[in-house]
Parts: C-alpha cells; sequence; structure tokens
C-alpha cells in the first residue's frame, strides 16, 4: 500500500468513475471501486481524497439526486465495511469503541474510521447511528474500551454537554467527538478530531 497522496490526475478520474457508478444507482460498482482504492492507497487518502469531495457535491434536490446520493453512500459504506477483517463482534483489549450521537442518522465517517483502524490492525467496535446517550454509557461500561469516539453530523445531534458527561464519568477512557456537528466549544478531556488522519491516529496512541 502507497504512503503517498494520489496524483491530481487519479483523484479526478476516480472522481469520474464513482460520480458514473452512482448514477447508474450501482452501489456494487462503488464499492469495488473503493476496494481497489484502499488497498493501493489506503483509507485516509480514498476517503479524505475522494469520498468527501464527492459526497459534498450531492445537494440532494431533484428525486434523481437523491436516488443517486443513497446509491453512492451505500456503496461507499459497503466498500468501507469490506476493508480488512470482519468487523468484530466484540471488543478486544485496547479497542476503540464508535457509535453516532443520539439523534443522528448519518455516520459514514464512523465506517471510515472503523476501515482505517482495521487497515492498522487495531480492534473497533462501530455501534452504528442515532445512539441514545444512556444506551452509549451502558455500552462504554460493557465493552471497556479504552477510547470512544462520537460522531455528530448536525448541531442537533453534537451535544457537547453530554460528551463532557461521558467523559467525567469514564476518567480513564478517553472520549473524542468527530463530524463537522460540534459547534460548541469541548470541555477537556474530551477533543474533536477533525480529519480521518487525526482520527486514526488518536485511536492508535
Amino acid at each position: 500500500m502507497r504512503t503517498d497522496p494520489m496524483p491530481a490526475e487519479v483523484v479526478e478520474g476516480l472522481r469520474g468513475r464513482l460520480a458514473a457508478a452512482a448514477e447508474d444507482l450501482d452501489a456494487n460498482q462503488v464499492a469495488a471501486l473503493l476496494l481497489q482504492v484502499t488497498a493501493e492507497y489506503g483509507v485516509a487518502a480514498c476517503w479524505e481524497q475522494l469520498c468527501v469531495p464527492l459526497l459534498a457535491t450531492l445537494r440532494g434536490r431533484t428525486a434523481f439526486e437523491v436516488a443517486t446520493e443513497h446509491a453512492l453512500v451505500e456503496g461507499v459504506r459497503v466498500g468501507l465495511d469490506g476493508v480488512g477483517r470482519e468487523p468484530a463482534r466484540h471488543l478486544p483489549a485496547g479497542g476503540v469503541l464508535l457509535a453516532g450521537a443520539e439523534q443522528e442518522t448519518h455516520c459514514l465517517g464512523l465506517h471510515a474510521l472503523a476501515a482505517a483502524l482495521r487497515e492498522r490492525g487495531r480492534g473497533c467496535l462501530l455501534l452504528g447511528p442515532a445512539l441514545p446517550w444512556v444506551a452509549l454509557d451502558r455500552a462504554v461500561r460493557r465493552a471497556g474500551p479504552t477510547t470512544v469516539v462520537v460522531w455528530a453530523q448536525t448541531p442537533v445531534a453534537g451535544r457537547a454537554h453530554r460528551l463532557a458527561r461521558l467523559a467525567r464519568a469514564f476518567p480513564g477512557v478517553r472520549v473524542h467527538a468527530a463530524g463537522p456537528g460540534w459547534a460548541e466549544p469541548l470541555a477537556p478531556p474530551s477533543a474533536r478530531l477533525a480529519t480521518l488522519t487525526a482520527a486514526t491516529a488518536a485511536c492508535l496512541r
């Protein structure tokens, strides 16, 4: 696997192929392309250079655009979930717990982080979107992770005071916020992870 960023001409060509597959509503082709790219360039380059910019161009104004967006998102999710070994059914020692914040229905970024961690051989458990805070508290107690990452796409879900409360309840666990939805300042010791590269590094510490 290469460690250098994808060349601009490669990025442009791959974005075109992914966009065309999504417009054909071919989520399987999107997933296959992502698996090829991650095998050659790694998850971080694929996510930050291809997926994020391409997803940002989709506005969902018409019925066709909505269908295209769903095909792209599903293909990206399936492709990311196919990176590395199968997702763990339990959390190994030193593992990372990933969850979407309460009321957050989108957590594709966590699928990217889970894939990046599997790529590096680190155990993680992804609990999906819209996990109530009380359920997240219970999950941390049950699974015993060393790191928790909570994703919020919108300010409605990004409740900084709830994240701070979680961090205080588990002083031995590193608690991080991820995603663009955390508009309020975060109280220490919790911190916001702005990129996939930063999130991966924080989870590997």
